[in-house]
């Protein structure tokens, strides 16, 4: 149940297509009391809210403030729509500055590769989902769920890398070497 509340609360937090850095908790409170969650919640929130400062970065609230952008094939942007890498470039982009190359083989090869054993936050993942590696790409967000543009006809969301068929595709993880004001930046806005 925590984990599923983190990820509410993340998504609560960018509650338009790009969620301001400085999201309080009062503007996800009351999306919450509009939705008719506050209540239903209850305990959880105040746990939640400990994850969140802990371990979300200002990254992943503004890609959760993407969440229902339609795809669109070369898509990069909100108003247009979003592919797979070109949401995982615009997120980049809009967060923390970092240009990445457009396409999702090019980013894996631009990146540090990591053991998904130690995913964090912000860091991505890549699935081979078209027959090749490096395919697809998604931002991951915390307790093994990453946030995608996934395929014609879908939008942005979260999704369970745990699943079937993504652990099947699984083609490896990488970390983005930030410049150095945007981690400073990212440890300021949490």
């Amino acid at each position: 149940m925590k984990s599923w509340i983190f990820i509410l609360l993340l998504s609560c937090a960018a509650v338009s297509h790009a969620a301001p850095a400085d999201a309080t908790f009062d503007d996800m409170d009351t999306l919450l009391a509009e939705k008719g969650l506050m209540s239903r919640l209850g305990g959880h929130i105040q746990q939640a809210r400990e994850s969140v400062g802990e371990r979300a970065s200002s990254l992943v609230v503004n890609a959760m403030g993407f969440l229902g952008v339609p795809y669109k094939y070369g898509g990069n942007s909100a108003e247009t729509g979003f592919d797979c890498s070109g949401f995982v470039r615009a997120v980049f982009e809009q967060s923390v500055g970092k240009v990445l190359p457009r396409r999702a083989h090019e980013q894996a090869a631009s990146t540090e590769e990591i053991d998904r054993s130690e995913l964090k936050p912000g860091d991505l993942v890549f699935f081979n989902t078209m027959k090749r590696a490096f395919s697809h790409v998604g931002i991951y967000v915390g307790d093994g769920k990453f946030i995608h543009s996934p395929r014609s006809g879908a939008h942005v969301r979260v999704e369970d890398m745990r699943i079937a068929y993504w652990q099947t595709r699984f083609n490896g993880a990488r970390r983005v070497a930030l410049p150095a004001n945007a981690e400073s930046t990212q440890a300021t806005r949490r």
